[in-house]
């Protein structure tokens, strides 16, 4: 970016003296010279900003935003209520960090303590962060937790995770010396407790999700009870709106809650920014990274609030730290504390049954259609796999002609797979669902797949 950088020439050299270099080049000289770029970057002239404001609006009407969508796999399409927006782009709000000076953030960090609050009661657990990234990134912190309080370098996860989730916490292990054994899963899309018996020597625990990736609900009190009686720690990962309907983790003795809150509030924004949240017992707050807000008494008795619990560790002993996250996708969190608020235990309930209910009568329509079944008989929330005699990346063109994005080819993410996994939210309507079982039927009478 040299060539980019608004410094003249004097100025550089200036800077590279100053740190004991001749030229930008010699920065670079550990990177291998075959991974170097040795061409100048393929960037367009200078423009104004009424040029670039004419480019972007150019470059997003390329943006099919009126697709009726029928996939999840991480991003899911909920309902966003007015006041989350509204709300949480006041000036109050509209950062993306937690604060440091408590006296100056009283606010905030009460807004943060009630996230905390609303976490702990979703999933049951005692005490949360003020969340992370992401639901990838909790995974790997809860697997430097887990590795941790028990000293001990081997990690399962089970192979019902998303595999971006996998990735994540395999890339983190390799910088920490820990292995990763993936558990697989069972014939009925569960995860396999015989292969997690059969690797549990010397391992920290298990890290399993729920619904799973390819949206089977797992029997988490079973996987939990294993985990425990063979001496680890459980890990849930979990779709904070499923918890309308299914068991917290608390309630079967997960040791820590993750997940992504995307679903909380939060528009698919195409990928992102999300937040991870991150629950844990009492026995294991020590563990837990990230930031903490507390609530306290000021010099006069009144109630205050603090960050609290931090390990010095995270800031000053750092090659000594079991994480060194320090930052958080705040603004999101603030986001999902409002969206919570708004829809109440019940109003969650709601958006988890009508999904569920309309995820079953879409996975029933597809299946009378010939040449499509449903690949686990396993009970399911609102995802879940189809498998079919045809082209799925052929099919869902010709659904997007018909104004639907179709389910998620498994093969851009699972090596050979030719399933393909759908999802339904509350925002998809019977109307919606019976459109596109007639789109699908019509596409294989056409012989477009």
């Amino acid at each position: 970016m040299k060539s980019y950088v608004p410094h003249t020439e004097n100025e550089r050299q200036e800077m590279l003296k100053a740190i004991g270099v001749n030229s930008v080049d010699e920065l670079y000289l550990d990177v291998p010279f075959s991974l170097l770029l040795k061409q100048r970057l393929n960037l367009c002239e200078g423009m104004s900003e009424l040029e670039i404001r004419k480019h972007f609006q150019e470059l997003a009407k390329k943006n099919n935003t009126s697709l009726k969508i029928f996939r999840g796999a991480g991003a899911y399409n909920h309902y966003i209520p007015s006041a989350v927006l509204e709300l949480s782009m006041r000036s109050e709000f509209y950062t993306a960090y937690t604060p440091y000076q408590a006296e100056m953030s009283q606010g905030m960090l009460q807004a943060i303590f009630e996230y905390q609050t609303f976490i702990c009661s979703l999933t049951g657990q005692n005490v949360s962060n003020a969340s992370v990234y992401d639901g990838a990134t909790a995974a790997a912190e809860a697997m430097s937790m887990m590795t941790s309080a028990t000293r001990k370098k081997k990690l399962l996860l089970s192979e019902g995770l998303h595999p971006e989730t996998i990735s994540t916490v395999k890339t983190y292990a390799h910088a920490i010396g820990t292995e990763v054994v993936i558990v697989p899963l069972n014939a009925q899309g569960t995860t396999d407790i015989e292969k997690i018996k059969a690797n549990a020597d010397g391992f920290c625990g298990l890290i399993a999700q729920c619904p799973n990736f390819f949206g089977v609900i797992e029997d988490m009190q079973a996987l939990s009870d294993t985990v425990h009686e063979l001496k680890g720690l459980f890990t849930a990962y979990v779709n904070p709106i499923s918890l309308g309907l299914l068991k917290r983790p608390a309630d079967y003795g997960a040791d820590i809650a993750i997940g992504d809150g995307q679903p909380l509030g939060i528009p698919m924004s195409f990928g992102g920014p999300y937040f991870g949240f991150m629950a844990c017992t009492t026995k294991l707050i020590r563990n837990l990274p990230g930031r903490i807000a507390g609530q306290t008494e000021d010099k006069d008795g009144n109630r205050a609030f603090v960050l609290t619990l931090q390990a010095r560790e995270q800031h000053i002993r750092r090659e000594k730290a079991s994480s060194n996250i320090c930052s958080n996708q705040m603004l999101c969190a603030i986001s999902a504390s409002i969206y919570m608020a708004q829809m109440g235990k019940h109003g969650i309930k709601e958006v988890a049954t009508q999904s569920i209910q309309k995820a079953h009568y879409l996975a029933d329509g597809l299946t009378q259609i010939k040449g499509f079944k449903l690949r686990y008989a396993s009970p399911y929330f609102h995802e879940f796999v189809i498998d079919s005699d045809y082209d799925s990346e052929k099919l869902n063109n010709a659904l997007k002609a018909k104004g639907f994005m179709g389910g998620l080819p498994l093969n851009r993410v699972l090596e050979g797979d030719k399933g393909m996994l759908w999802c339904v939210t509350e925002l998809n309507s019977r109307q919606d669902i019976d459109e596109l079982l007639l789109a699908v039927e019509a596409a294989v009478k056409e012989g477009l797949v």
